[in-house]
């Protein structure tokens, strides 16, 4: 038997919205348990994602982009999951655009500098940096901004540079019995799961403001001749917004759906029949209890 002593933590992914935080987090545990796409805040909870390799194992927590920009109950909530990721972690990954620093890196710079935990700073999105020559002076001014353990270009995207970063982690985790069974990629429940890929379909194709006015709630979850068939609730706050999500003859919502059930078919590794319906409830996003009934926390 190894006397080397096992060693597991709770890793932190913060930074601002849209800077690559879940696209980095499916990368590292090698499968998608976070939903992607180019609008800000599309991640809304904390998610964990698990990578155990011999003798380690790391569990991410994938947070909402520290944000103040909007006052609703919604992300109060979502900042607050932001937030208690980073008090309770082990090691932070401070997340940033390599080609742009913002007011708002600042802020969470500053959330990283009042933390008792070591960090490391991930420069994402390296392959979009033109010139390339632009990128060594600017990690040497990052490095000057914070006493942080290690300065890591890469692009979750395509996996550049992904191995330096995993390799950090093992002698930057505290001594520590594995935390979730080997074969455990995430926390979060199929259920969940299939709500959030409706949602990331839903924001890919929909215009900018509207995303953030809808969430979805499945209903129905039944299992009968090996089908499962989900029936989901996509909630918006106004009829104008119900009219869009569902489209002209009803084709938005069948492309949504087409595209969601694909993504579940692969995901469940079975086949799925999805129904979707669009459902009205005002100001969910400012109430409490609406906020706690769709899974966010209001307090």
């Amino acid at each position: 038997m190894s006397n080397v002593p096992h060693r597991c933590g709770l890793v932190a992914l913060v930074g601002r919205p849209n800077v690559g935080k879940s696209t980095l987090l499916n990368a590292l545990v090698g499968q998608k348990v976070s939903i992607v796409s180019p609008k800000p805040q599309t991640t809304r909870h904390r998610i964990a994602g698990i990578l155990t390799q011999p003798g380690w194992q790391a569990v991410f927590l994938d947070t909402p982009g520290l944000n103040s920009r909007r006052p609703s109950g919604l992300n109060r909530s979502m900042n607050r999951a932001a937030l208690g990721s980073l008090a309770e972690a082990d090691l932070l990954f401070m997340v940033v655009d390599a080609s742009r620093w913002t007011d708002e890196d600042e802020t969470v710079l500053a959330r990283v500098r009042d933390s008792d935990a070591k960090a490391v700073l991930v420069l994402n999105k390296v392959d979009q940096v033109r010139p390339r020559q632009r990128l060594l002076p600017e990690i040497e001014r990052l490095a000057g901004l914070h006493s942080f353990v290690e300065i890591v270009p890469l692009s979750a995207l395509k996996g550049d540079n992904l191995d330096r970063l995993v390799a950090l982690l093992p002698a930057l985790l505290p001594e520590g019995a594995p935390l979730y069974p080997d074969d455990q990629v995430t926390d979060r429940s199929e259920r969940f799961m299939a709500a959030e890929i409706v949602r990331e379909k839903l924001t890919l194709v929909l215009r900018e403001e509207l995303p953030y006015g809808l969430t979805v709630e499945i209903e129905r979850w039944e299992e009968e001749g090996g089908r499962l068939t989900i029936g989901a609730v996509i909630w918006v706050e106004r009829e104008g917004q119900r009219r869009i999500v569902i489209g002209e003859g009803g084709q938005m919502l069948k492309d949504v759906g087409r595209a969601a059930r694909l993504d579940l078919n692969r995901m469940l590794d079975r086949r799925v029949r999805l129904e979707l319906w669009v459902k009205i409830r005002e100001n969910w996003a400012d109430s409490e209890a609406a906020l706690r009934n769709f899974g966010y926390d209001p307090a």
